[in-house]
């Protein structure tokens, strides 16, 4: 087995195509760890409506990810969130219970201000070992 880590995906972009100083996915061994994901839809723009539109699109987002690195959702442990606002608890946790079957990953949310206009965001660390 490898000790290298493997970076996936392309190095984001944000206002302006100005470069983000992060990689999408890192395996280190075993471990996916999934950088933070918003509802921002393949043309940039943040996702429209509320808490279950942008929850749907953000965890549509961590898929997409988890895929480049061959994990899927049942691949998950930890769940980290940030909502931007704690009205929005119970709703997110209504469309989450839709995506996380049992067992459940252990999760954490905190309430937190956005780096950009959005009502989630979203990182994930997935297990998958490495044929």
């Amino acid at each position: 087995m490898s000790k290298q880590k493997i970076a996936y995906g392309n190095v984001p972009s944000g206002a302006g195509g100005q470069r983000l100083p992060f990689s999408p996915a890192v395996r280190a061994g075993d471990f996916v760890y999934i950088s933070g994901q918003v509802a921002m839809k393949e043309n940039g723009e943040i996702e429209y409506g509320g808490i279950e539109a942008q929850t749907r699109t953000t965890i549509g987002n961590v898929q997409k990810v988890l895929a480049l690195a061959g994990c899927n959702l049942e691949d998950v442990i930890k769940v980290t969130i940030w909502l931007d606002d704690t009205r929005d608890f119970w709703t997110f946790n209504r469309v989450y219970q839709e995506y996380f079957k049992d067992p459940m990953p252990a999760r954490s949310c905190v309430q937190s201000a956005m780096m950009v206009d959005c009502k989630i965001e979203m990182e994930v660390v997935a297990y998958k070992p490495l044929d």
